[in-house]
Protein backbone atom coordinates (compact mmCIF):
# COMPACT_ATOMS: atom_id res chain seq x y z
CA UNK A 1 0.00 0.00 0.00
CA UNK A 2 1.35 3.60 -0.71
CA UNK A 3 1.29 6.19 2.18
CA UNK A 4 2.44 9.83 2.88
CA UNK A 5 5.17 8.62 5.53
CA UNK A 6 7.09 11.50 7.62
CA UNK A 7 9.83 11.12 9.23
CA UNK A 8 12.13 12.60 11.64
CA UNK A 9 15.68 13.14 10.94
CA UNK A 10 18.90 12.96 13.37
CA UNK A 11 18.74 16.61 13.58
CA UNK A 12 15.41 16.80 14.50
CA UNK A 13 13.99 18.01 11.20
CA UNK A 14 11.24 16.01 9.40
CA UNK A 15 10.48 14.94 5.44
CA UNK A 16 7.56 13.85 4.10
CA UNK A 17 7.55 11.10 1.17
CA UNK A 18 5.11 9.01 -0.96
CA UNK A 19 6.34 5.63 0.13
CA UNK A 20 5.20 1.76 -0.39
CA UNK A 21 4.51 0.42 2.87
CA UNK A 22 3.18 -3.40 4.02
CA UNK A 23 -0.26 -3.22 5.81
CA UNK A 24 1.65 -5.04 8.35
CA UNK A 25 2.50 -1.59 9.94
CA UNK A 26 -0.89 -0.11 9.94
CA UNK A 27 -1.88 0.22 13.84
CA UNK A 28 -4.09 -1.29 15.89
CA UNK A 29 -7.52 -1.35 15.56
CA UNK A 30 -10.66 -3.26 14.82
CA UNK A 31 -11.73 -2.20 11.38
CA UNK A 32 -9.63 -1.85 8.15
CA UNK A 33 -10.86 0.89 5.93
CA UNK A 34 -9.94 0.90 2.04
CA UNK A 35 -9.50 4.47 2.21
CA UNK A 36 -10.73 6.75 -0.77
CA UNK A 37 -9.99 10.57 0.10
CA UNK A 38 -8.78 12.31 2.74
CA UNK A 39 -8.32 16.61 2.54
CA UNK A 40 -5.99 18.97 4.18
CA UNK A 41 -6.64 20.90 7.48
CA UNK A 42 -4.29 23.55 9.40
CA UNK A 43 -3.44 20.19 11.40
CA UNK A 44 -2.42 17.99 8.59
CA UNK A 45 -0.17 21.20 7.91
CA UNK A 46 1.29 20.62 11.16
CA UNK A 47 1.58 17.07 11.14
CA UNK A 48 3.01 17.08 7.38
CA UNK A 49 5.70 19.23 8.85
CA UNK A 50 7.17 20.08 12.19
CA UNK A 51 4.82 18.20 14.16
CA UNK A 52 3.20 21.11 16.30
CA UNK A 53 3.49 19.26 19.11
CA UNK A 54 0.79 17.15 17.96
CA UNK A 55 2.86 14.02 16.69
CA UNK A 56 4.40 11.88 19.13
CA UNK A 57 5.88 8.90 17.24
CA UNK A 58 7.84 8.80 13.86
CA UNK A 59 7.67 7.85 11.66
CA UNK A 60 3.94 9.05 11.02
CA UNK A 61 0.88 8.96 8.67
CA UNK A 62 -1.02 12.05 9.38
CA UNK A 63 -4.51 12.94 7.36
CA UNK A 64 -7.11 14.10 10.32
CA UNK A 65 -10.05 12.92 8.20
CA UNK A 66 -10.31 9.91 5.47
CA UNK A 67 -13.68 8.22 3.57
CA UNK A 68 -14.05 4.62 2.29
CA UNK A 69 -15.13 1.37 2.28
CA UNK A 70 -14.66 -1.00 5.20
CA UNK A 71 -12.47 -3.71 3.98
CA UNK A 72 -12.34 -5.62 7.35
CA UNK A 73 -14.45 -5.56 10.55
CA UNK A 74 -14.45 -7.37 14.19
CA UNK A 75 -17.13 -4.71 15.44
CA UNK A 76 -20.78 -5.86 14.65
CA UNK A 77 -21.55 -2.11 13.75
CA UNK A 78 -19.53 -2.04 10.17
CA UNK A 79 -19.06 -4.82 7.50
CA UNK A 80 -17.20 -5.05 4.50
CA UNK A 81 -18.83 -2.72 2.00
CA UNK A 82 -19.81 -0.20 4.44
CA UNK A 83 -18.98 3.08 3.94
CA UNK A 84 -17.59 5.40 6.38
CA UNK A 85 -16.27 8.80 7.44
CA UNK A 86 -13.78 9.38 10.09
CA UNK A 87 -12.84 12.98 11.78
CA UNK A 88 -11.17 13.83 14.74
CA UNK A 89 -10.28 11.38 17.58
CA UNK A 90 -6.63 12.15 17.25
CA UNK A 91 -6.20 10.05 14.17
CA UNK A 92 -3.21 11.87 11.86
CA UNK A 93 -1.77 12.93 15.25
CA UNK A 94 -1.38 10.28 17.97
CA UNK A 95 -2.72 7.33 15.32
CA UNK A 96 -1.91 6.60 11.57
CA UNK A 97 -4.41 8.97 9.65
CA UNK A 98 -6.19 8.84 6.25
CA UNK A 99 -2.91 9.36 3.99
CA UNK A 100 -3.16 6.10 3.11
CA UNK A 101 -4.37 3.58 1.24
CA UNK A 102 -5.72 1.76 3.71
CA UNK A 103 -6.25 2.73 7.39
CA UNK A 104 -6.85 0.92 10.52
CA UNK A 105 -8.85 2.67 13.48
CA UNK A 106 -11.35 1.87 16.33
CA UNK A 107 -15.19 1.22 15.20
CA UNK A 108 -16.05 4.01 17.82
CA UNK A 109 -14.32 6.45 15.62
CA UNK A 110 -16.38 6.10 12.41
CA UNK A 111 -19.86 7.30 11.48
CA UNK A 112 -22.06 5.48 8.70
CA UNK A 113 -21.73 7.65 5.18
CA UNK A 114 -24.83 9.79 5.61
CA UNK A 115 -27.19 8.93 2.51
CA UNK A 116 -27.06 11.67 -0.23
CA UNK A 117 -23.21 12.14 0.19
CA UNK A 118 -20.27 10.24 -1.88
CA UNK A 119 -16.94 9.83 -0.15
CA UNK A 120 -15.40 12.58 -2.24
CA UNK A 121 -18.16 15.07 -1.45
CA UNK A 122 -17.76 13.51 2.72
CA UNK A 123 -14.06 14.73 2.06
CA UNK A 124 -15.19 18.54 0.39
CA UNK A 125 -16.65 18.36 3.68
CA UNK A 126 -14.11 17.03 6.08
CA UNK A 127 -13.37 18.17 9.80
CA UNK A 128 -13.77 21.40 8.72
CA UNK A 129 -16.76 21.59 7.20
CA UNK A 130 -18.01 19.25 9.86
CA UNK A 131 -17.23 21.76 12.23
CA UNK A 132 -18.95 24.49 10.98
CA UNK A 133 -22.15 22.26 11.04
CA UNK A 134 -21.29 22.17 14.54
CA UNK A 135 -21.06 26.06 14.74
CA UNK A 136 -24.26 26.23 13.07
CA UNK A 137 -25.86 24.28 15.14
CA UNK A 138 -24.80 26.29 18.38
CA UNK A 139 -25.87 29.14 17.25
CA UNK A 140 -29.20 27.87 16.37
CA UNK A 141 -29.78 26.63 19.99
CA UNK A 142 -28.49 30.09 21.25
CA UNK A 143 -31.50 31.56 19.20
CA UNK A 144 -29.95 32.28 15.81
CA UNK A 145 -32.83 33.00 13.45
CA UNK A 146 -32.65 34.68 10.18
CA UNK A 147 -34.86 37.37 10.76
CA UNK A 148 -32.13 38.39 13.88
CA UNK A 149 -30.23 40.22 11.25
CA UNK A 150 -26.46 39.34 9.48
CA UNK A 151 -24.33 36.73 10.99
CA UNK A 152 -20.23 37.67 10.55
CA UNK A 153 -18.06 34.82 8.90
CA UNK A 154 -14.35 35.46 9.99
CA UNK A 155 -11.40 33.87 7.97
CA UNK A 156 -14.67 33.10 5.18
CA UNK A 157 -12.22 31.86 1.92
CA UNK A 158 -10.84 28.99 4.31
CA UNK A 159 -11.73 25.69 5.21
CA UNK A 160 -14.49 26.02 7.92
CA UNK A 161 -15.38 29.35 6.77
CA UNK A 162 -16.44 28.59 3.23
CA UNK A 163 -18.59 26.27 4.60
CA UNK A 164 -20.38 28.45 6.96
CA UNK A 165 -20.89 30.83 4.39
CA UNK A 166 -22.71 28.51 1.98
CA UNK A 167 -24.66 26.76 4.73
CA UNK A 168 -25.79 29.84 6.48
CA UNK A 169 -26.70 31.38 2.97
CA UNK A 170 -28.99 28.43 1.91
CA UNK A 171 -30.81 28.50 4.97
CA UNK A 172 -31.62 31.99 4.59
CA UNK A 173 -28.72 34.81 6.45
CA UNK A 174 -27.75 37.25 5.60
CA UNK A 175 -23.81 36.41 5.68
CA UNK A 176 -21.12 39.31 5.78
CA UNK A 177 -17.74 37.38 4.79
CA UNK A 178 -14.48 38.76 6.18
CA UNK A 179 -11.39 38.11 4.25
CA UNK A 180 -7.91 39.38 4.02
CA UNK A 181 -8.20 38.74 0.01
CA UNK A 182 -10.18 40.67 -2.10
CA UNK A 183 -9.60 38.58 -4.68
CA UNK A 184 -11.74 36.23 -3.03
CA UNK A 185 -14.49 38.33 -3.62
CA UNK A 186 -16.43 36.81 -5.92
CA UNK A 187 -16.00 33.11 -4.77
CA UNK A 188 -17.09 34.54 -1.50
CA UNK A 189 -20.60 35.72 -3.44
CA UNK A 190 -20.84 32.39 -5.37
CA UNK A 191 -20.91 30.63 -2.36
CA UNK A 192 -23.99 33.25 -0.67
CA UNK A 193 -22.42 36.18 0.74
CA UNK A 194 -24.15 39.06 0.60
CA UNK A 195 -21.29 41.54 1.90
CA UNK A 196 -17.71 41.33 2.09
CA UNK A 197 -16.10 42.39 5.13
CA UNK A 198 -12.60 43.20 4.92
CA UNK A 199 -9.70 41.85 7.88
CA UNK A 200 -8.32 45.56 8.04
CA UNK A 201 -12.01 46.82 9.43
CA UNK A 202 -11.69 44.10 12.37
CA UNK A 203 -7.83 43.79 12.76
CA UNK A 204 -7.69 46.88 14.96
CA UNK A 205 -7.58 46.32 18.45
CA UNK A 206 -10.16 47.08 21.16
CA UNK A 207 -10.39 50.76 21.63
CA UNK A 208 -13.47 50.31 23.38
CA UNK A 209 -15.49 47.45 24.70
CA UNK A 210 -18.80 47.95 23.09
CA UNK A 211 -19.21 49.66 19.65
CA UNK A 212 -22.93 49.99 17.39
CA UNK A 213 -24.76 46.54 17.44
CA UNK A 214 -24.02 44.96 14.19
CA UNK A 215 -24.08 41.19 14.00
CA UNK A 216 -26.55 38.49 14.97
CA UNK A 217 -24.20 35.78 15.28
CA UNK A 218 -20.81 34.98 14.39
CA UNK A 219 -18.44 31.91 13.43
CA UNK A 220 -15.00 33.24 14.26
CA UNK A 221 -12.43 30.92 12.76
CA UNK A 222 -9.54 33.64 13.55
CA UNK A 223 -9.33 34.46 17.42
CA UNK A 224 -7.22 36.95 18.52
CA UNK A 225 -7.65 40.75 18.46
CA UNK A 226 -10.07 40.11 16.06
CA UNK A 227 -13.02 38.18 17.93
CA UNK A 228 -12.13 41.01 20.25
CA UNK A 229 -13.42 43.42 18.42
CA UNK A 230 -15.83 41.20 17.48
CA UNK A 231 -17.25 40.51 20.56
CA UNK A 232 -17.98 44.31 21.45
CA UNK A 233 -19.99 44.10 18.49
CA UNK A 234 -22.32 41.63 18.55
CA UNK A 235 -26.27 42.48 19.19
CA UNK A 236 -27.58 42.02 22.56
CA UNK A 237 -28.20 38.28 23.46
CA UNK A 238 -26.00 37.59 20.04
CA UNK A 239 -23.73 34.55 20.09
CA UNK A 240 -20.35 33.90 18.72
CA UNK A 241 -18.95 30.32 17.96
CA UNK A 242 -15.35 30.30 18.25
CA UNK A 243 -13.59 27.22 15.89
CA UNK A 244 -10.13 28.72 14.88
CA UNK A 245 -7.07 31.00 16.11
CA UNK A 246 -5.51 32.06 12.56
CA UNK A 247 -5.17 35.18 14.02
CA UNK A 248 -4.02 34.22 17.51
CA UNK A 249 -4.61 32.29 20.79
CA UNK A 250 -5.11 35.28 22.61
CA UNK A 251 -8.06 37.47 23.50
CA UNK A 252 -7.62 40.96 24.50
CA UNK A 253 -11.18 42.06 25.54
CA UNK A 254 -13.24 42.94 28.53
CA UNK A 255 -16.08 40.76 29.92
CA UNK A 256 -18.44 43.62 28.99
CA UNK A 257 -19.45 42.64 25.81
CA UNK A 258 -20.73 39.43 28.44
CA UNK A 259 -21.95 41.83 31.17
CA UNK A 260 -24.20 44.22 29.52
CA UNK A 261 -24.87 42.73 26.27
CA UNK A 262 -25.52 39.24 27.55
CA UNK A 263 -23.10 38.26 24.79
CA UNK A 264 -21.88 34.14 24.73
CA UNK A 265 -18.84 33.11 23.34
CA UNK A 266 -19.31 29.49 22.43
CA UNK A 267 -16.28 27.13 22.37
CA UNK A 268 -16.48 24.63 19.42
CA UNK A 269 -14.87 21.15 19.62
CA UNK A 270 -14.43 18.91 16.62
CA UNK A 271 -12.23 16.36 17.55
CA UNK A 272 -14.10 14.71 20.57
CA UNK A 273 -17.50 15.27 19.43
CA UNK A 274 -20.47 12.53 20.80
CA UNK A 275 -21.23 9.91 18.06
CA UNK A 276 -24.99 11.38 18.60
CA UNK A 277 -24.05 14.93 18.20
CA UNK A 278 -21.77 13.43 15.07
CA UNK A 279 -24.76 11.58 13.56
CA UNK A 280 -26.89 14.63 13.67
CA UNK A 281 -24.25 17.17 12.31
CA UNK A 282 -23.41 14.88 9.12
CA UNK A 283 -27.55 14.56 8.27
CA UNK A 284 -27.86 18.47 8.98
CA UNK A 285 -24.59 18.67 5.97
CA UNK A 286 -26.35 16.27 3.56
CA UNK A 287 -29.66 18.43 3.93
CA UNK A 288 -28.46 21.64 4.49
CA UNK A 289 -24.84 22.35 2.66
CA UNK A 290 -26.12 22.88 -0.90
CA UNK A 291 -23.80 20.39 -2.89
CA UNK A 292 -23.37 22.54 -6.18
CA UNK A 293 -21.55 25.19 -3.63
CA UNK A 294 -19.25 22.22 -2.39
CA UNK A 295 -18.24 21.78 -5.63
CA UNK A 296 -17.04 24.79 -6.31
CA UNK A 297 -14.44 24.68 -3.13
CA UNK A 298 -12.87 21.86 -4.59
CA UNK A 299 -9.51 21.83 -5.51
CA UNK A 300 -8.06 18.50 -6.32
CA UNK A 301 -4.84 16.79 -5.33
CA UNK A 302 -2.71 13.38 -4.60
CA UNK A 303 -0.81 11.62 -2.18
CA UNK A 304 2.21 13.60 -3.77
CA UNK A 305 0.93 16.97 -3.75
CA UNK A 306 0.67 16.77 0.45
CA UNK A 307 4.14 18.01 1.50
CA UNK A 308 3.16 21.25 -0.63
CA UNK A 309 -0.12 21.90 0.31
CA UNK A 310 0.52 21.27 4.18
CA UNK A 311 3.43 23.89 3.87
CA UNK A 312 0.72 26.53 2.02
CA UNK A 313 -2.18 25.80 4.39
CA UNK A 314 0.37 26.99 7.07
CA UNK A 315 0.74 30.23 5.54
CA UNK A 316 -2.92 30.68 4.43
CA UNK A 317 -2.70 30.04 1.25
CA UNK A 318 -5.14 27.63 0.83
CA UNK A 319 -8.54 28.82 -0.46
CA UNK A 320 -11.57 26.55 0.09
CA UNK A 321 -11.34 22.76 0.64
CA UNK A 322 -8.61 20.09 -0.80
CA UNK A 323 -9.56 16.69 -1.51
CA UNK A 324 -6.75 14.16 -1.84
CA UNK A 325 -7.53 11.60 -4.02
CA UNK A 326 -5.01 8.94 -2.14
CA UNK A 327 -5.08 6.47 -4.62
CA UNK A 328 -4.23 8.59 -7.76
Amino acid sequence: MRALIVEKNEDGKTSAGVQEIDESRLPEGNVTVSVEYSTVNYKDGLCIGPGGGLVREYPHVPGIDFAGTVEASDDARYKPGDKVVLTGWRVGEVHWGGYAEKARVNADWLVPLPEGLSTKQAMAVGTAGFTSMLAVMALEAHGLKPENGEVLVTGASGGVGSVATAILANLGYDVAAVTGRPEQSQYLANLGASKLVTRDELAETVKRPLERETWAGCVDAVGGSMLARVLGQMKYGASVAAVGLAGGAQLPTTVVPFLLRGVNLLGIDSVMQPYENRLVAWERIASDLPMEKLEGMIVEATLADLPKLGADILKGQVRGRVVVDVNA
